[in-house]
Protein backbone atom coordinates (compact mmCIF):
# COMPACT_ATOMS: atom_id res chain seq x y z
CA UNK A 1 0.00 0.00 0.00
CA UNK A 2 1.35 3.42 -0.93
CA UNK A 3 1.86 5.82 1.95
CA UNK A 4 2.67 3.02 4.39
CA UNK A 5 3.98 4.12 7.78
CA UNK A 6 7.60 3.13 8.34
CA UNK A 7 7.53 3.42 12.13
CA UNK A 8 4.51 1.68 13.64
CA UNK A 9 3.72 1.72 17.35
CA UNK A 10 2.19 -1.55 18.57
CA UNK A 11 0.59 -2.70 21.82
CA UNK A 12 0.16 -6.20 23.20
CA UNK A 13 -2.39 -6.81 25.97
CA UNK A 14 -1.43 -8.87 29.00
CA UNK A 15 -4.55 -9.16 31.13
CA UNK A 16 -7.23 -11.42 32.52
CA UNK A 17 -10.69 -11.24 30.98
CA UNK A 18 -13.79 -10.57 33.03
CA UNK A 19 -14.40 -14.28 32.79
CA UNK A 20 -17.66 -15.39 31.17
CA UNK A 21 -18.98 -11.82 31.34
CA UNK A 22 -19.39 -10.50 27.80
CA UNK A 23 -20.27 -6.95 28.79
CA UNK A 24 -17.47 -6.84 31.36
CA UNK A 25 -14.92 -8.02 28.76
CA UNK A 26 -16.07 -5.41 26.25
CA UNK A 27 -15.84 -2.63 28.84
CA UNK A 28 -12.32 -3.70 29.84
CA UNK A 29 -11.26 -4.06 26.21
CA UNK A 30 -12.48 -0.56 25.37
CA UNK A 31 -10.32 0.86 28.15
CA UNK A 32 -7.21 -0.93 26.86
CA UNK A 33 -7.95 0.30 23.33
CA UNK A 34 -8.28 3.85 24.64
CA UNK A 35 -5.07 3.56 26.69
CA UNK A 36 -3.12 2.24 23.68
CA UNK A 37 -4.38 5.07 21.49
CA UNK A 38 -3.34 7.63 24.13
CA UNK A 39 0.18 6.22 23.88
CA UNK A 40 0.11 6.77 20.12
CA UNK A 41 -0.31 3.12 19.17
CA UNK A 42 -1.41 2.18 15.66
CA UNK A 43 -2.44 -1.40 16.51
CA UNK A 44 -3.38 -3.39 19.61
CA UNK A 45 -3.58 -7.16 19.97
CA UNK A 46 -5.71 -9.10 22.48
CA UNK A 47 -5.12 -12.69 23.72
CA UNK A 48 -6.74 -15.87 22.46
CA UNK A 49 -10.50 -16.08 23.25
CA UNK A 50 -10.12 -13.07 25.54
CA UNK A 51 -13.84 -12.52 25.09
CA UNK A 52 -15.27 -14.10 27.24
CA UNK A 53 -12.06 -15.83 28.41
CA UNK A 54 -10.29 -19.09 27.66
CA UNK A 55 -12.24 -22.09 29.07
CA UNK A 56 -9.53 -23.44 31.32
CA UNK A 57 -11.97 -25.87 32.95
CA UNK A 58 -11.56 -28.17 29.96
CA UNK A 59 -8.05 -29.02 31.19
CA UNK A 60 -9.21 -29.73 34.75
CA UNK A 61 -12.29 -31.96 34.41
CA UNK A 62 -13.96 -34.52 32.22
CA UNK A 63 -16.50 -33.16 29.75
CA UNK A 64 -19.35 -34.54 31.85
CA UNK A 65 -18.26 -32.44 34.82
CA UNK A 66 -17.84 -29.35 32.65
CA UNK A 67 -21.41 -29.29 31.38
CA UNK A 68 -22.30 -26.84 34.15
CA UNK A 69 -20.26 -24.18 32.32
CA UNK A 70 -21.66 -24.76 28.83
CA UNK A 71 -24.67 -22.44 28.85
CA UNK A 72 -22.95 -19.43 30.41
CA UNK A 73 -19.95 -19.78 28.14
CA UNK A 74 -22.17 -20.06 25.07
CA UNK A 75 -24.32 -17.08 26.07
CA UNK A 76 -21.30 -14.85 26.71
CA UNK A 77 -19.44 -15.67 23.51
CA UNK A 78 -18.90 -13.06 20.79
CA UNK A 79 -21.34 -12.87 17.89
CA UNK A 80 -20.65 -11.01 14.65
CA UNK A 81 -22.97 -8.03 14.30
CA UNK A 82 -24.04 -8.05 17.96
CA UNK A 83 -23.99 -5.03 20.27
CA UNK A 84 -20.75 -6.29 21.82
CA UNK A 85 -19.16 -6.75 18.41
CA UNK A 86 -20.23 -3.27 17.31
CA UNK A 87 -18.89 -1.78 20.56
CA UNK A 88 -15.37 -3.06 19.76
CA UNK A 89 -15.71 -1.78 16.18
CA UNK A 90 -16.78 1.62 17.49
CA UNK A 91 -13.84 1.70 19.91
CA UNK A 92 -11.43 1.08 17.04
CA UNK A 93 -13.00 3.92 15.07
CA UNK A 94 -13.16 6.36 17.99
CA UNK A 95 -9.49 5.80 18.78
CA UNK A 96 -8.23 5.54 15.18
CA UNK A 97 -6.47 2.25 15.85
CA UNK A 98 -6.34 -1.27 14.42
CA UNK A 99 -7.71 -3.84 16.88
CA UNK A 100 -7.05 -7.59 16.77
CA UNK A 101 -9.57 -9.17 19.12
CA UNK A 102 -9.35 -12.78 20.24
CA UNK A 103 -12.77 -14.23 20.99
CA UNK A 104 -14.93 -17.29 21.33
CA UNK A 105 -17.15 -16.69 18.33
CA UNK A 106 -20.75 -17.89 18.53
CA UNK A 107 -22.27 -18.79 15.17
CA UNK A 108 -25.79 -19.98 15.94
CA UNK A 109 -25.26 -23.11 18.06
CA UNK A 110 -21.51 -23.60 17.47
CA UNK A 111 -18.44 -21.90 18.93
CA UNK A 112 -15.11 -21.18 17.24
CA UNK A 113 -11.75 -19.82 18.36
CA UNK A 114 -11.70 -16.61 16.37
CA UNK A 115 -9.67 -13.48 15.73
CA UNK A 116 -11.21 -10.30 14.39
CA UNK A 117 -9.16 -7.50 12.85
CA UNK A 118 -10.93 -4.15 12.94
CA UNK A 119 -9.68 -1.20 10.89
CA UNK A 120 -9.12 2.37 12.00
CA UNK A 121 -12.59 3.16 10.66
CA UNK A 122 -14.23 0.37 12.65
CA UNK A 123 -14.75 -1.89 9.66
CA UNK A 124 -14.11 -5.62 9.95
CA UNK A 125 -11.05 -6.30 7.82
CA UNK A 126 -10.71 -9.98 8.66
CA UNK A 127 -12.56 -12.52 10.73
CA UNK A 128 -10.83 -15.88 11.00
CA UNK A 129 -11.24 -19.13 12.92
CA UNK A 130 -8.49 -21.35 14.32
CA UNK A 131 -8.00 -24.07 11.75
CA UNK A 132 -7.86 -26.92 14.25
CA UNK A 133 -8.60 -26.47 17.97
CA UNK A 134 -5.95 -28.08 20.16
CA UNK A 135 -6.63 -31.29 22.09
CA UNK A 136 -9.25 -30.55 24.80
CA UNK A 137 -10.38 -27.42 22.93
CA UNK A 138 -12.17 -29.74 20.53
CA UNK A 139 -14.74 -30.41 23.27
CA UNK A 140 -15.83 -26.77 22.94
CA UNK A 141 -14.94 -25.42 19.51
CA UNK A 142 -15.37 -26.33 15.86
CA UNK A 143 -12.79 -26.18 13.07
CA UNK A 144 -12.00 -23.23 10.83
CA UNK A 145 -11.10 -23.54 7.14
CA UNK A 146 -8.54 -22.21 4.70
CA UNK A 147 -10.39 -18.94 4.20
CA UNK A 148 -8.97 -17.94 7.60
CA UNK A 149 -5.48 -17.66 6.18
CA UNK A 150 -5.54 -13.96 5.36
CA UNK A 151 -3.02 -11.14 5.37
CA UNK A 152 -4.56 -7.68 5.10
CA UNK A 153 -2.90 -4.75 3.35
CA UNK A 154 -3.11 -1.63 5.55
CA UNK A 155 -1.41 1.71 5.99
CA UNK A 156 0.81 0.17 8.70
CA UNK A 157 1.79 -2.86 6.62
CA UNK A 158 0.46 -6.31 5.80
CA UNK A 159 -1.23 -7.69 8.93
CA UNK A 160 -2.06 -11.32 9.74
CA UNK A 161 -3.22 -13.36 12.74
CA UNK A 162 -2.89 -16.87 14.18
CA UNK A 163 -3.79 -18.30 17.59
CA UNK A 164 -1.76 -20.26 20.12
CA UNK A 165 -0.44 -23.59 18.82
CA UNK A 166 -1.14 -22.67 15.22
CA UNK A 167 2.40 -21.36 15.67
CA UNK A 168 3.54 -24.99 15.95
CA UNK A 169 1.90 -25.92 12.64
CA UNK A 170 4.66 -25.64 9.98
CA UNK A 171 2.33 -25.63 6.98
CA UNK A 172 -0.01 -23.04 8.47
CA UNK A 173 2.95 -20.80 9.19
CA UNK A 174 4.28 -21.16 5.67
CA UNK A 175 0.86 -20.29 4.27
CA UNK A 176 1.01 -17.01 6.16
CA UNK A 177 4.62 -16.31 5.19
CA UNK A 178 3.67 -16.80 1.54
CA UNK A 179 1.39 -13.76 1.76
CA UNK A 180 4.33 -11.52 2.71
CA UNK A 181 3.13 -10.73 6.21
CA UNK A 182 4.81 -7.77 7.92
CA UNK A 183 2.93 -7.54 11.24
CA UNK A 184 1.65 -10.72 12.83
CA UNK A 185 -0.65 -10.98 15.87
CA UNK A 186 0.08 -14.21 17.78
CA UNK A 187 -2.70 -14.61 20.35
CA UNK A 188 -1.98 -16.76 23.43
CA UNK A 189 -4.26 -17.69 26.37
CA UNK A 190 -1.87 -17.92 29.43
CA UNK A 191 0.90 -20.23 30.61
CA UNK A 192 0.15 -21.43 34.13
CA UNK A 193 -1.49 -24.81 33.69
CA UNK A 194 0.04 -28.27 33.89
CA UNK A 195 3.36 -27.17 35.45
CA UNK A 196 5.00 -30.47 34.51
CA UNK A 197 4.19 -29.98 30.81
CA UNK A 198 7.07 -27.96 29.40
CA UNK A 199 5.31 -27.63 26.02
CA UNK A 200 2.47 -25.70 27.68
CA UNK A 201 4.79 -23.29 29.47
CA UNK A 202 6.12 -19.83 28.63
CA UNK A 203 9.61 -20.75 27.49
CA UNK A 204 8.62 -22.89 24.53
CA UNK A 205 5.67 -20.74 23.49
CA UNK A 206 7.50 -17.44 23.73
CA UNK A 207 10.17 -19.13 21.62
CA UNK A 208 7.47 -20.07 19.09
CA UNK A 209 6.61 -16.38 18.71
CA UNK A 210 10.29 -15.55 18.24
CA UNK A 211 10.83 -18.32 15.72
CA UNK A 212 7.75 -17.18 13.78
CA UNK A 213 9.23 -13.69 13.56
CA UNK A 214 12.63 -14.95 12.44
CA UNK A 215 11.23 -17.49 9.95
CA UNK A 216 8.79 -15.04 8.39
CA UNK A 217 10.93 -11.91 8.82
CA UNK A 218 7.99 -10.06 10.33
CA UNK A 219 7.11 -8.32 13.56
CA UNK A 220 5.13 -10.41 16.04
CA UNK A 221 2.73 -8.88 18.55
CA UNK A 222 2.10 -11.64 21.09
CA UNK A 223 -0.66 -10.73 23.57
CA UNK A 224 -1.24 -13.15 26.41
CA UNK A 225 -4.00 -13.76 28.91
CA UNK A 226 -3.69 -13.92 32.69
CA UNK A 227 -5.51 -16.28 35.03
CA UNK A 228 -7.12 -14.15 37.74
CA UNK A 229 -8.06 -15.00 41.32
CA UNK A 230 -11.72 -14.80 40.28
CA UNK A 231 -11.12 -17.42 37.58
CA UNK A 232 -9.33 -19.65 40.09
CA UNK A 233 -12.19 -19.31 42.55
CA UNK A 234 -14.69 -20.35 39.89
CA UNK A 235 -12.84 -23.28 38.33
CA UNK A 236 -10.49 -24.70 40.98
CA UNK A 237 -12.59 -27.04 43.13
CA UNK A 238 -10.06 -29.36 44.79
CA UNK A 239 -6.38 -30.01 45.46
CA UNK A 240 -5.91 -31.77 42.13
CA UNK A 241 -7.17 -28.70 40.27
CA UNK A 242 -4.95 -26.49 42.43
CA UNK A 243 -1.91 -28.54 41.41
CA UNK A 244 -2.79 -28.19 37.72
CA UNK A 245 -3.53 -24.45 37.48
CA UNK A 246 -2.32 -21.32 39.22
CA UNK A 247 -2.83 -17.58 39.03
CA UNK A 248 -0.90 -15.49 36.54
CA UNK A 249 0.66 -17.04 33.45
CA UNK A 250 0.92 -13.79 31.51
CA UNK A 251 3.91 -13.75 29.14
CA UNK A 252 3.08 -11.21 26.44
CA UNK A 253 5.87 -9.96 24.19
CA UNK A 254 6.61 -8.05 20.99
CA UNK A 255 9.32 -9.40 18.69
CA UNK A 256 11.33 -8.00 15.78
CA UNK A 257 11.93 -9.73 12.42
CA UNK A 258 15.25 -11.10 13.67
CA UNK A 259 13.53 -12.77 16.64
CA UNK A 260 14.70 -10.20 19.19
CA UNK A 261 12.28 -9.00 21.91
CA UNK A 262 11.54 -5.30 21.48
CA UNK A 263 10.34 -4.50 24.99
CA UNK A 264 10.64 -5.77 28.54
CA UNK A 265 8.10 -8.30 29.75
CA UNK A 266 5.69 -7.62 32.58
CA UNK A 267 5.63 -9.86 35.68
CA UNK A 268 3.52 -12.93 34.85
CA UNK A 269 0.74 -11.94 37.27
CA UNK A 270 0.58 -8.27 36.29
CA UNK A 271 -1.83 -6.69 33.84
CA UNK A 272 -0.97 -3.97 31.37
CA UNK A 273 0.16 -3.04 27.87
CA UNK A 274 3.49 -3.82 26.26
CA UNK A 275 4.35 -1.14 23.71
CA UNK A 276 7.09 -1.05 21.08
CA UNK A 277 8.05 0.81 17.93
CA UNK A 278 8.26 -1.33 14.79
CA UNK A 279 10.75 -0.04 12.22
CA UNK A 280 9.55 -1.53 8.97
CA UNK A 281 12.99 -1.15 7.40
CA UNK A 282 14.16 -3.95 9.69
CA UNK A 283 12.13 -6.36 7.54
CA UNK A 284 14.14 -5.41 4.45
CA UNK A 285 17.38 -6.22 6.25
CA UNK A 286 16.07 -9.57 7.53
CA UNK A 287 14.75 -10.52 4.08
CA UNK A 288 18.18 -9.95 2.55
CA UNK A 289 19.45 -12.92 4.54
CA UNK A 290 16.48 -15.26 4.53
CA UNK A 291 13.21 -15.10 2.60
CA UNK A 292 11.52 -18.54 2.77
CA UNK A 293 8.99 -17.62 0.06
CA UNK A 294 11.50 -15.82 -2.15
CA UNK A 295 15.22 -16.19 -2.77
CA UNK A 296 15.66 -18.73 0.06
CA UNK A 297 13.06 -21.18 -1.27
CA UNK A 298 13.25 -24.23 -3.56
CA UNK A 299 9.73 -24.75 -4.98
CA UNK A 300 11.11 -27.30 -7.44
CA UNK A 301 11.82 -29.53 -4.41
CA UNK A 302 9.18 -28.63 -1.79
CA UNK A 303 6.02 -26.56 -2.07
CA UNK A 304 2.74 -26.07 -0.22
CA UNK A 305 -0.76 -26.69 -1.52
CA UNK A 306 -3.23 -24.25 0.06
CA UNK A 307 -7.02 -24.36 -0.20
CA UNK A 308 -8.34 -20.93 0.83
CA UNK A 309 -11.93 -21.58 -0.25
CA UNK A 310 -14.67 -21.44 2.40
CA UNK A 311 -16.12 -24.88 3.07
CA UNK A 312 -19.93 -24.59 3.13
CA UNK A 313 -21.91 -27.09 5.18
CA UNK A 314 -24.76 -27.19 2.64
CA UNK A 315 -24.87 -27.32 -1.16
CA UNK A 316 -28.31 -26.61 -2.59
CA UNK A 317 -29.30 -28.02 -5.97
CA UNK A 318 -32.19 -26.93 -8.18
CA UNK A 319 -33.10 -28.52 -11.52
CA UNK A 320 -33.29 -26.24 -14.56
CA UNK A 321 -34.15 -27.07 -18.17
CA UNK A 322 -31.42 -27.06 -20.80
CA UNK A 323 -32.01 -27.44 -24.54
CA UNK A 324 -29.85 -30.27 -25.89
CA UNK A 325 -29.33 -30.90 -29.61
CA UNK A 326 -28.64 -34.45 -30.79
CA UNK A 327 -26.77 -35.50 -33.94
CA UNK A 328 -30.11 -35.92 -35.67
CA UNK A 329 -30.84 -32.26 -35.02
CA UNK A 330 -33.70 -33.23 -32.71
CA UNK A 331 -34.08 -30.87 -29.79
CA UNK A 332 -35.08 -32.03 -26.37
CA UNK A 333 -35.12 -30.49 -22.90
CA UNK A 334 -33.18 -32.09 -20.05
CA UNK A 335 -32.91 -31.00 -16.43
CA UNK A 336 -29.52 -29.70 -15.30
CA UNK A 337 -28.61 -29.24 -11.67
CA UNK A 338 -27.25 -25.87 -10.56
CA UNK A 339 -25.33 -25.54 -7.30
CA UNK A 340 -25.94 -22.81 -4.77
CA UNK A 341 -23.60 -22.63 -1.83
CA UNK A 342 -24.58 -21.65 1.69
CA UNK A 343 -21.89 -21.02 4.29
Amino acid sequence: MSGQKMIVKAAAVQAAPVFMDLDGCVKKAKQYIKDAAKQGCDIIGFPETWIPGYPWYIWLNSTALNMKYFVDYHDNSFEVGSDAFNAIADAAKENNIYVSMGASERDHASLYIAQFLFGRDGSLLCGRRKLKPTHMERTVYGDGDGSGFQVIDTDIGRVGQLACWEHLQPLSKYAMYSMHEQIHVAAWPAFSVYPEAYALGPHLNNAASQVYAAEGQCFVIAPCGVISKEMMDLMVENDVHKALMSEGGGHAMIVGPDGQPLCDKLPHDEEGLLVADLDMNAIKIAKCFHDPVGHYSRPDVTRLQLNKCPQPKIEEFSPELLVVESDSSDKREEPVEQQHFIK
